[in-house]
């Protein structure tokens, strides 16, 4: 979407998680960073109500349990009779049976709109033979690009697959964004705060396919200009919150990499 994150900075929607409680803070932050805001309403009394007056819903199954289960499927319900976007962040999915089932519980549910996970825990949504190193991803024996098509068309959504390249495909095109460093996988939480990234974008873009483009990109570039100015693990991080804060679509547009995908 042209200007993407002028448009979000002067919208400021409204995005309400019920995430991970090892990232909570910094998915938080990031989404303030980018120009949305953030709001985590987990108990079941009142998550449904926090969803009505958002205009996006991010899950995310990292720290999961029963309880929190019940939440995301009623926010997801609350979600899809207001027509806003649900992302779900499948973090973990090939670790744990328990995990498969709830991820799969929720998609059975609800509609999700953006379906976001590393490329091991997509491809074992998908069926394929993968496995999960706890939440980190592990090597496919499969072609990505043709994975998240498919995903995408069984699931009637967008799939976003992240990692060195990151893969978006609405079931009609893929899209591979090269944007992005590799001290990003230095810091716990940057693929959680990416489904955030997403949220916000997608709140305002009901071409998904495209604010997620819009998401990865600007988050990759800003992690370009934060690994340059950085000498750790630390230093990254601060410099992160910085560059995002600091990026404009301007700055941002000529670094970005996009490439389209045949499949």
């Amino acid at each position: 979407m042209k200007d993407a994150l002028k448009t979000l900075r002067e919208t400021k929607p409204l995005v309400h998680h019920i995430t991970n409680w090892v990232t909570i803070y910094d998915c938080a932050n990031i989404t303030r960073a980018f120009g949305a805001l953030p709001v985590m309403a987990h108990a079941v009394e009142e998550c449904a109500d926090m969803t009505k007056i958002s205009s996006a819903l991010v899950l995310n199954i990292g720290t999961l349990t029963s309880e929190l289960i019940e939440s995301m499927i009623i926010s997801a319900k609350a979600a899809n009779k207001k027509q806003i976007p649900v992302v779900l962040d499948i973090v973990g999915v090939g670790a744990t049976q328990f995990r498969n089932q709830m991820a799969a519980k929720i998609l059975d549910s609800a509609h999700v709109d953006i379906i976001k996970g590393n490329y091991s825990e997509i491809a074992k949504l998908a069926g394929e033979n993968a496995r999960t190193k706890g939440v980190e991803a592990t090597s496919i024996n499969a072609d990505p690009g043709r994975l998240a098509k498919n995903l995408a068309i069984s699931r009637s959504c967008t799939v976003v697959m992240t990692g060195k390249e990151d893969i978006v495909s609405d079931g009609s095109r893929i899209f591979s964004i090269k944007n992005g460093h590799a001290e990003m996988g230095s810091i716990v939480g940057t693929g959680c705060m990416a489904a955030s990234i997403i949220g916000s974008f997608a709140a305002l873009n009901d071409d998904f396919c495209d604010a997620a483009i819009d998401a990865l990109s600007f988050f990759g570039v800003a992690g370009e200009f934060a690994a340059a100015k950085s000498t750790g693990s630390g230093s990254f991080k601060m410099h992160l919150y910085d560059e995002v804060s600091g990026l404009t679509d301007e700055k941002a547009g000529p670094m970005t990499n996009v490439e389209s995908i045949e499949g």
